[in-house]
């Protein structure tokens, strides 16, 4: 997604915003570069201001003096991977997850290692960073009894070169007894259950349940009823999320936007109380709030949006062991699909890959799958009895604003007891 160059120009003429973004310039020859920009940004200007739409008009944006020049190690930097030493690695690991996993039909390994280097110049800031994030992942499938595929993913990531690429041997490791898991699983009879989430699936309940709902230019834009919760309980005391690219060095963790301003780490829900959201520039400067370094570009030529970064729940003071035997019956969640949210409404789908049943505080050994967990976010999060003392974080996906805009983001938590409706 990432594997672009290009320049991108902000003006702002009487409360109008332009942009324009390029990939080619002649370095001696800026003269020519600037009247193109300048005729460029001038035609729409005037072409906003003739189209008798209603638009924001929007003050000038702060720029406070700030130099910063951040550069994060990496032990294996993109360009200097032998690329056929990696094949070779990865088709030596793909052999063995095929002769490990029973029935498999195909075992995919996927490695990505990219080298950010950006800088943001206006008047008073000069700011530049060069940080590598690096993921891999794997995906194998096989069939049950009823010849139905079955599907086993799992995968490594991180702020880091390609030697992160290393850990996806001890995760393919797991594949076999997943996959024998998923083969012999049974369909879940829908229903509320007592539930505990894995650190996995913690996350993807904090990206669907407080990412786009608090996502500020949704505020702006009156899509988002979390606009009227801020100082309102939406969760249970154990509930306090963190959201910014410096809550975790993930395949997100920048020093700054894409609009200049610094990463942060902000407190969106404190014991259970909404207290923010996340803004980009323009909008929190429509809202009178501070910007939170949450605006980014899915590429150069994009425009910035409000965007996650990190989402994570913050640990509690049980243990795993202690919130399984507390459940009379209920089940373990595990492994992360796919999920939406309804920020208008608040509403909450997670694609769950399986569970482990539980019966009277032990594992049962039977598993569940797929699984779809829904529900009412305020309702789900006012649940969660129990927070496990760990936690994790996982970037290999990404996500998208509505159907598009696509960027990187990373989420996790820790172990979560609650009460879920599960089919």
């Amino acid at each position: 997604m990432t594997t672009e160059r290009g320049n991108v120009v902000r003006v702002c003429r009487d409360g109008l915003y332009a942009e324009y973004a390029f990939n080619e310039f002649d370095p001696n020859d800026i003269g020519s570069v600037a009247e193109k920009l300048k005729s460029t940004l001038d035609a729409q200007l005037k072409t906003i201001a003739a189209c008798g739409v209603q638009s924001y008009k929007t003050g000038i944006l702060p720029d406070e003096k700030c130099e910063l020049f951040v550069e994060k190690e990496a032990g294996i930097l993109p360009e200097n991977v032998d690329a056929k030493e990696l094949v070779d690695k990865f088709t030596g690991l793909s052999d063995k997850g095929m002769a490990s996993v029973e029935g498999a039909l195909d075992f995919m390994l996927n490695g990505t290692s990219t080298h950010i280097s950006k800088m943001f110049i206006s008047p008073n800031r000069f700011l530049r960073q060069s940080y590598v994030y690096t993921e891999g992942s794997f995906a194998t499938y096989a069939p049950d009894k009823n010849g139905e595929l079955k599907m086993v993913y799992d995968g490594v990531s991180g702020c880091g070169g390609a030697e992160i690429l290393n850990g996806l041997e001890a995760a393919i490791a797991n594949a076999p007894t997943v996959m024998a898991d998923m083969v012999n699983s049974e369909k879940i009879v829908p229903g509320e259950y007592d539930v505990i989430s894995s650190p996995e699936v913690s996350g993807l309940i904090a990206h669907e349940a407080f990412g786009h709902g608090v996502e500020m230019d949704m505020f702006v834009k009156g899509r988002a009823l979390g606009s009227e919760y801020i100082g309102k309980r939406v969760g249970s005391d154990l509930v306090t999320m963190h959201e910014g690219a410096l809550c975790d060095e993930s395949v997100t963790a920048y020093a700054f936007d894409d609009e200049g301003n610094l990463a942060g780490d902000v407190i969106e829900i404190d014991r259970g109380i909404l207290k923010t959201g996340i803004c980009d520039a323009l909008s929190a400067l429509r809202l009178g709030v501070a910007p939170t370094g949450n605006g980014k570009r899915e590429k150069y030529s994009h425009k910035v949006y409000t965007r996650m970064t990190n989402t994570v729940f913050d640990s509690g003071d049980s243990t795993l062991d202690e919130m399984i035997s507390s459940i009379d019956y209920g089940y373990l969640l595990s492994g992360m699909e796919s999920g939406m949210e309804d920020p208008k409404h608040w509403g909450i789908q997670c694609i769950i890959a399986r569970g482990y049943e539980i019966k009277q505080g032990k594992l049962t050994g039977k598993v569940v799958a797929p699984i779809v967990m829904t529900g009412y976010v305020p309702d789900l999060l006012g649940s969660i009895s129990m927070a496990s003392t760990d936690r994790g974080v996982y970037g290999t996906g990404a996500c998208g604003k509505g159907h598009k805009e696509w960027v990187k983001v990373a989420d996790g938590g820790p172990y979560l007891k609650m009460k879920a409706r599960l089919g």
